[in-house]
């Protein structure tokens, strides 16, 4: 049985495109894990994306992974089924434009194979203690960055 993973993501940013931060919580029983990082010049959606990426690369065995973001951009793309098309159409869009952030969709794509994740959206900002604890962290981030 593979173990269950509760998964907190949030990426900021300061301006869009601007300096940017992310944040993953990694949850199991007891157990609590961190992880977060910082990008100059990108983007909110990047680090959205960004801050699952490097919670799923944190696991060292494959797992059962629950995903919580306040991101709909993340989250609609598993559970609109966008991603599917995407991969379907050689990473365009239904109007065959191409993906933006494709090279951290194919990133994700090559985590999540690893995996059985879901995604789960949450309120932004509100009061998921997990989610606003992301937030902070991630805002700190690109804040010491910041001159």
């Amino acid at each position: 049985m593979k173990k269950l993973i509760d998964l907190y993501t949030d990426g900021a940013c300061s301006g869009n495109p601007g300096d940017g931060g992310y944040c993953a919580i990694l949850l199991h029983n007891d157990l609590k894990k961190i992880v977060s990082g910082y990008e100059p010049e990108t983007t909110n959606n990047r680090m959205e994306l960004k801050a699952v990426i490097e919670g799923l690369k944190c696991l060292k065995f494959s797992c059962k992974v629950n995903v919580y973001s306040d991101s709909q951009y993340v989250v609609d793309a598993f559970n609109r089924g966008w991603f599917d098309t995407w991969l379907t159409n050689g990473w365009k869009t239904a109007d065959k434009k191409p993906v933006k952030n494709v090279d951290l969709w194919q990133d994700l794509y090559v985590e999540m194979q690893k995996h059985d994740v879901s995604f789960i959206k949450v309120p932004g900002h509100a009061d998921n203690e997990y989610n606003n604890e992301c937030d902070k962290i991630a805002v700190a981030e690109y804040k010491k960055h910041q001159k």
